[in-house]
């Protein structure tokens, strides 16, 4: 991996060019508790963009994977976030690129539309619908789940799977603890209603956490839904559907915009 300072913070990153083709730049952010590994490249995503003709840019987020730990929720805002991601695109030289984020990624991408439309081509919202103005993301409890002594005291299921998920990732409890407190916040409906870039939500049909896909892109006036058959919030990530969709969406965008 590779790194770089977004505004005193260690940000780590991979970024890899296309198998052939284009080039354009693509870039993933992940959700709560994963990394770039376990979110892309083990999904297969990486593959499936590269192969496509992508630059596949991906990075882990704060609190995350390889990245800097931070340990005051005030450094997890999701507006601080999002800027992570605009200034990976500076350090990289990247004007615009389009964005893939799930779950929290994909907050974080709605954010990153909302603050600096001019840096996003398109963007992919995975695992995340009409909860981007209702709610305050993930269900409450999960940062009391961080801290619990183990797995074994907990009883609530959410709970139980976000700490068993984490405990797998290796993540660092005290900062995804910090994470899931300073990120909870929504977008204002106004906000979502101002995105006019291209924008498809993904949603799996079984997905009792995104909030429905279809009331958010009824708010959106470029949005269309993308529904994963069968697909909780989790085993929505790496379908074969919704990377399909996925590449067929961008693959319209560019067409469009070039007059083909």
């Amino acid at each position: 991996m590779q790194a770089f300072s977004s505004n005193g913070v260690r940000i780590n990153y991979i970024d890899l060019p296309p198998q052939e083709g284009h080039g354009r730049p693509i870039l993933l952010i992940h959700g709560f508790g994963s990394n770039h590994m376990i979110n892309w490249v083990n999904t297969a995503w990486t593959t499936t963009l590269g192969r496509a003709g992508y630059r596949v840019i991906a990075l882990d987020n704060r609190g995350h994977g390889e990245s800097e730990k931070l340990y005051d929720p005030a450094d997890y805002t999701t507006a601080l976030m999002a800027e992570d991601a605009r200034r990976l695109l500076d350090h990289l030289d990247i004007q615009q690129a389009a964005v893939i984020g799930y779950s929290m990624g994909a907050r974080n991408t709605a954010q990153l539309m909302s603050m600096h439309p001019d840096r996003v081509t398109a963007a992919v919202l995975g695992g995340l619908g009409i909860h981007l103005i209702e709610g305050a993301g993930l269900p409450s409890g999960i940062a009391e789940a961080m801290e619990a002594p183990s797995l074994d005291t907990l009883t609530d299921p959410d709970q139980r799977m976000f700490r068993a998920f984490a405990e797998q990732t290796r993540s660092d409890l005290r900062a995804l603890a910090a994470c899931i407190r300073g990120s909870r916040g929504a977008l204002a409906r106004e906000q979502v209603e101002a995105i006019m870039l291209p924008v498809l939500v993904a949603v799996g049909s079984n997905d009792q956490i995104a909030g429905s896909g279809e009331a958010l892109v009824r708010l959106l006036p470029n949005g269309r839904f993308l529904d994963i058959p069968g697909r909780d919030h989790n085993l929505a990530v790496g379908d074969r559907i919704h990377k399909q969709g996925v590449v067929a969406f961008l693959d319209e965008v560019y067409t469009s915009a070039a007059g083909i």
